[in-house]
């Protein structure tokens, strides 16, 4: 099951160009009488990191170690993007450049609606290289990911070394790419790029299966283990050497801003691997972040509380009786989270001890459990008009009671095998003296499983008991 894990333990470093935000609010009632633009009374000014301060600024907001790399100025937009840094409790190391601005971005906005950025920049080309390298050796120690997010400033013009440094300890390097040659990032384990930049190194995309292979060509070229593609409102798709492609769609409901969308993504998928998360868990977590994030205004961050918040809701909403329409969205839903359902099927008509334990070990295969349940009529058909005992209302009510089911859905046929062929779950369960290859639907599932009943316990056997002590 996806959940939020514990990210306390985590440590990151992040190395890249270094910004500072800085946003001007104001109300806009007027046109400007000297040009054909608004004028805005500006009345709160705030300012956050950016670029790969805002990685690192949402790092510590998951509530892992973190300690960001890169140059600023000697001016006051330095003093403020470090001021900022210390108060989300992130740690950070800059070099500071003589006569060079901090790279700032002024975004100027009106009624939630941003009107105008303005950037102040030189870049930092001329900076030096080998202090940086030093500072960058010194301080991945110990470290359970590295980020290095380039916007192309400067930072990182010697990126290959500062792989090669983390790879030589075995520590896996994030890469948040701007450039056209994917070469640059040889030996990266991940490099999630957005799907303009990916087609501007690999060419246009016209299908997933076009996406992936072009992938996994640049993945061989370049050695590189994994790539992540953001789409948009298309979601996510990975692709690792060696392994099938995962395609996840967007989790964002409502899309307010995508400003730092993107860090967020880098900086879930970096914390995650840190704390020892498996990578298509992480990039499962960092859909979910990025879908939070976009529906706030501005370079915004996550929190777990919120990413708890959001699995829990999930998780809440699906569960009991439902429809076969209802189930057929939970179990697509919660397959996109990640997790791994299981399906079993029966008449159930009276509930005994062999039918818990039965559901029980099915349910230990994975992480939601679907209960497939004949209808009266098909239990008529198959087990004679003195059957079922209790109606289907009554004995889905009973499975649904469980501890272990998640959702209880009836099929009115004699087997389950088109609303199987619908549903598709990971895991489809039988029990019983089954061959694979004879369980109804099992061509439809990821895999077929058939596991044993409880000896001595049985419906037929239990309404034998009834009408034997009923004649006496």
């Amino acid at each position: 099951m996806l959940d939020c894990p514990d990210f306390s333990a985590a440590r990151v470093v992040v190395l890249g160009d270094v910004m500072l935000d800085q946003y001007w609010h104001g109300a806009t009632e007027r046109i400007s009488p000297e040009a054909p633009v608004p004028v805005v009374h500006v009345n709160r000014e705030e300012v956050r990191p950016g670029g790969a301060a805002n990685v690192a600024l949402n790092i510590a907001c998951l509530k892992a170690q973190v300690t960001v790399l890169g140059a600023v100025g000697n001016d006051s937009q330095a003093e403020q993007l470090q001021q900022a840094l210390s108060q989300s409790g992130a740690d950070y190391d800059f070099i500071h450049v003589a006569d060079q601005p901090t790279i700032t971005k002024l975004r100027v906005l009106s009624r939630h609606q941003q009107l105008i950025r303005m950037d102040f920049e030189q870049g930092f080309d001329a900076l030096d290289s080998f202090l940086l390298k030093n500072k960058f050796a010194e301080k991945i120690n110990n470290a359970g990911a590295i980020v290095l997010s380039d916007y192309g400033k400067g930072v990182l013009q010697n990126i290959k070394v500062y792989i090669e440094l983390a790879r030589a300890q075995n520590i896996p390097v994030l890469i948040d790419p701007k450039h056209n040659d994917f070469s640059i990032y040889a030996g990266a384990s991940l490099i999630t790029p957005n799907l303009k930049e990916f087609e501007a190194a690999a060419g246009k995309v016209e299908s997933d299966e076009e996406l992936v292979s072009k992938a996994h060509r640049l993945m061989e070229q370049h050695n590189i283990d994994a790539i992540l593609v953001t789409r948009s409102e298309k979601g996510m798709s990975l692709m690792r050497q060696g392994q099938a492609a995962i395609h996840v769609p967007t989790q964002a409901r409502d899309v307010f801003d995508v400003t730092g969308a993107g860090d967020t993504v880098i900086s879930t998928l970096a914390t995650a691997i840190a704390a020892g998360v498996e990578m298509e868990k992480a990039m499962r977590l960092a859909n979910l972040a990025a879908g939070i994030v976009v529906a706030k205004l501005g370079t915004a961050t996550v929190s777990p509380e919120e990413i708890t918040e959001v699995l829990q809701s999930n998780s809440r909403s699906i569960h009991g009786v439902v429809s076969e329409q209802e189930c057929l969205q939970k179990v697509r839903q919660a397959q996109k989270q990640g997790e791994k359902v299981v399906m079993t099927n029966g008449c159930f008509d009276i509930l005994h001890p062999g039918h818990v334990s039965y559901l029980k070990e099915a349910k230990a295969l994975g992480d939601r459990l679907v209960v497939a349940v004949n209808s009266d009529n098909s239990v008529k058909r198959l087990k004679g008009n003195a059957r079922p005992v209790n109606d289907l209302a009554h004995r889905m009510t009973m499975l649904a009671a469980l501890d272990g089911v998640d959702w209880v859905v009836p099929f009115e046929e004699d087997t389950p095998q088109r609303l199987i062929c619908q549903l598709k779950p990971d895991i489809l369960v039988k029990g019983g003296d089954y061959q694979i290859h004879e369980v109804a639907g099992h061509e439809c599932a990821g895999e077929t499983q058939i596991l044993g009943f409880v000896e001595g316990f049985s419906t037929s056997k239990i309404i034998q008991q009834i009408t034997g002590k009923h004649s006496k």
